[in-house]
């Protein structure tokens, strides 16, 4: 049986990697938010091996998350849990880190601020928040394709496209997440990355 395969994965794992390597302490819990075809967690998994990586997605799409790790005996890559972005609660708390990749351009506009409130309630103090994916800056689109591709997300959901990096920033730090880096990276994406500091609004 072949495994789920995403080439823009294959891609930009080894580019990511170079950053998140940094970011989450020796013997830390990593939660992984959309993992999709599970190419980047067992990527970064295998390189870092004292980390614990928890896989985690949508309800509908957890099966192809459950396809990707079939073939996958890494003992620091936990169980995969359902979990939406927009909800109240998550199913996992308390970790040192949480990453995603290509995913708040998808979800729809209202559960993007769900998102940066549920990061900050399931990070721990001081933990890291690592984005990966394009984002538009004051309003523009950074490239001709980046502008192609949110045309393309609009025409299957006016509520998903490219978000605004201010308004990321905006919403990372009402919910006490700190942004300490913008990085950019190839095929015109941005790989961001918060430190939880303290919730100004819990609620």
């Amino acid at each position: 049986m072949s495994l789920p395969f995403s080439q823009a994965c294959e891609n930009n794992k080894a580019y990511i990697f170079d950053i998140i390597q940094h970011q989450y302490p020796t013997g830390g819990q990593v939660l992984e938010i959309g993992s999709g075809t599970t190419q980047h967690i067992k990527y970064f998994a295998e390189l870092l091996p004292n980390v614990r990586w928890l896989p985690s997605e949508v309800s509908d799409y957890l099966p192809t998350v459950l396809a990707g790790l079939a073939d996958c005996a890494l003992p620091n890559i936990g169980t995969p849990q359902a979990l939406d972005a927009g909800a109240e609660h998550w199913p996992v708390m308390q970790v040192e880190g949480i990453f995603t990749a290509n995913t708040l351009h998808i979800m729809r506009i209202e559960y993007v601020e769900s998102f940066f409130r549920g990061s900050a309630r399931a990070l721990k103090e001081g933990g890291k928040l690592c984005v990966y994916g394009p984002f538009k800056y004051q309003g523009e689109f950074t490239t001709p394709s980046n502008a192609a591709f949110d045309d393309r997300l609009k025409q299957r959901d006016q509520l998903s496209g490219l978000r605004d990096f201010e308004q990321m920033v905006t919403w990372a730090q009402l919910y006490g997440l700190q942004l300490l880096a913008d990085h950019s990276l190839p095929a015109n994406n941005q790989l961001l990355v918060w430190q939880k500091i303290t919730a100004l609004n819990p609620s």
